[in-house]
């Protein structure tokens, strides 16, 4: 292990140095006092990534906090404008993200909890024959993992996935394993729906970081997503299944399944599809309708206006946890008690999460109040690589090698936020190829690598060909759709 952490800090050094070979080669018209920032900003980069992944193994906020100080000072920053900038950076981050990260987790426990999410699945699966049962699990994942983390939305479709995967074993009629077979599509739509599509996290980070427009991106994001899971879904796993014979261990292959005969926390018996689709979707539509109305309305117009209040993200998760707490639970007479535990719990898992994103908001603040940003514009003046490639990969060699996705999209967001209002750049693609760099080659660095290994009982060869080449596959079709789309008229 230590010896793989040293080559992932030494391959991310070796295409930062590249990087910086190429600074000293750019045209006079970048001074040295941008060449000395960029330096800098490259070498806080590497510091950063040697903290979280070198033996000293930092946690990622510890990184992110000491990185920001050492840029910020030897940047020539006083002391109290590092700090100052360090507070600012991480209260404005948490303040975009964190409330609706925390309503998205409730959301998730309670559509959980109540049966929804199982109801959605086995509706689909039902009416489906085994031949299209792959495109028929990435809908249901598509569907269910609008409001939820990757982490989340597969341990809940975990049990559906044993359920059908054990039925078609005992049926005889997939070659190779029928748990890759079900889960791959999974996996592929709950990675495109995490690193594309707000109220996740990553998405949402870059927003905030670029201040860009939520609806304008959340509809880039569903339009990137949907060729990214065919081909990372069930065409990948058309062609992987018949070469793996995973069979994730029988007591929890028990277990699982039966919890997908209909065990919920609130009631016995789920409510309708349609109150169910609603719920699960209630969200997306508020900040879509904000999305169409600034397309359809003059600015300042009554329509804009309020389409714009219930169509932020905070509002738009808050109505969403409102409604689904006053439908799903009160109104059929659930405890209030059992309500006010779960939503508790659904927000532990998550404070891991948002410490990593103030801490990279704080990371990105210096960055911007020393100036790097400028001298970044600078150097993208003397390079013909477009800003949404160099967003893509700056995210993608921060996420592969500290083993967080979030890290990555924090970093090439604070990067290349003095961007977002030059020249015509698509800020909204920028935020989307960002999120799409993040996923790319997920591995033994990343929890979810993990989760997806124990739970299918996959050897280290087995998951490397299933979770990591599915999200490098996603991961690119994104920034193919994302370079496609940017040749049409922007939408915002």
């Amino acid at each position: 292990m230590k010896e793989e952490s040293m080559l992932r800090v030494m391959a991310s050094g070796s295409i930062l140095t590249i990087i910086c070979v190429k600074i000293t080669k750019v045209e006079l018209s970048m001074s040295s006092a941008d060449i000395q920032l960029l330096l800098t900003a490259i070498g806080g980069v590497i510091f950063l990534v040697a903290l979280i992944v070198s033996k000293l193994r930092f946690h990622p906020l510890l990184a992110l906090m000491i990185t920001s100080i050492a840029v910020g000072l030897i940047t020539g920053m006083p002391g109290e404008k590092v700090v100052k900038s360090i507070e600012t950076g991480a209260g404005n981050t948490l303040g975009a993200v964190g409330i609706v990260v925390a309503l998205g987790a409730m959301l998730g426990k309670i559509l959980a909890e109540s049966g929804i999410t199982n109801s959605i699945a086995e509706i689909i699966i039902n009416r489906t024959s085994t031949k299209y049962l792959p495109w028929a699990m990435a809908g249901a994942a598509f569907v269910i993992g609008i409001p939820m983390f990757f982490e989340v939305g597969l341990v809940i479709l975990l049990p559906l996935i044993f359920s059908v995967a054990r039925k078609l074993d005992g049926s005889k009629s997939i070659v190779g394993s029928p748990y890759v077979y079900v889960g791959v599509p999974v996996i592929a739509a709950l990675a495109a729906m995490h690193g594309m599509v707000p109220p996740h996290p990553g998405p949402l980070t870059a927003i905030a970081a670029l201040h860009t427009n939520v609806g304008a991106t959340m509809l880039y994001g569903f339009i990137a997503a949907i060729p990214a899971i065919v081909l990372g879904g069930p065409v990948y796993g058309a062609f992987i299944t018949s070469k793996l014979k995973v069979h994730p261990d029988e007591a929890l292959i028990d277990q699982f399944a039966a919890t997908a005969e209909g065990q919920t926390t609130f009631h016995d018996d789920p409510p309708s599809i349609g109150i169910s689709l609603l719920t699960a979707l209630l969200p997306a539509i508020l900040m879509l309708l904000h999305a169409v109305a600034e397309l359809i309305s003059p600015k300042g117009s009554t329509l804009e206006v309020i389409t714009g209040f219930v169509g932020d993200p905070a509002i738009a998760m808050l109505i969403g946890v409102l409604f689904a707490t006053g439908v799903l639970i009160f109104a059929r007479g659930g405890d209030a008690e059992k309500l006010r535990s779960s939503m508790s719990a659904s927000v532990k898992p998550i404070a891991n999460v948002l410490l990593i994103i103030a801490g990279g908001g704080a990371f990105q603040r210096v960055l911007t109040d020393a100036k790097v940003g400028d001298a970044i514009m600078h150097l993208s003046q003397q390079f013909s690589l477009s800003p949404l490639v160099l967003g893509w990969i700056i995210s993608m060699l921060l996420s592969v090698s500290t083993g967080s996705a979030t890290v990555g999209i924090v970093g090439a967001s604070g990067l290349l936020a003095p961007l977002a209002g030059a020249g015509d750049l698509n800020v909204p693609l920028l935020a989307l190829s960002i999120g799409c760099g993040s996923l790319f080659f997920n591995y033994a660095n990343h929890a979810g690598f993990w989760l997806v290994k124990e739970s299918f009982g996959m050897s280290m060869s087995e998951a490397t060909w299933t979770i990591s080449v599915i999200q490098s596959i996603v991961s690119v079709a994104g920034l193919l759709m994302v370079l496609l789309m940017n040749f049409a008229p922007a939408l915002s």
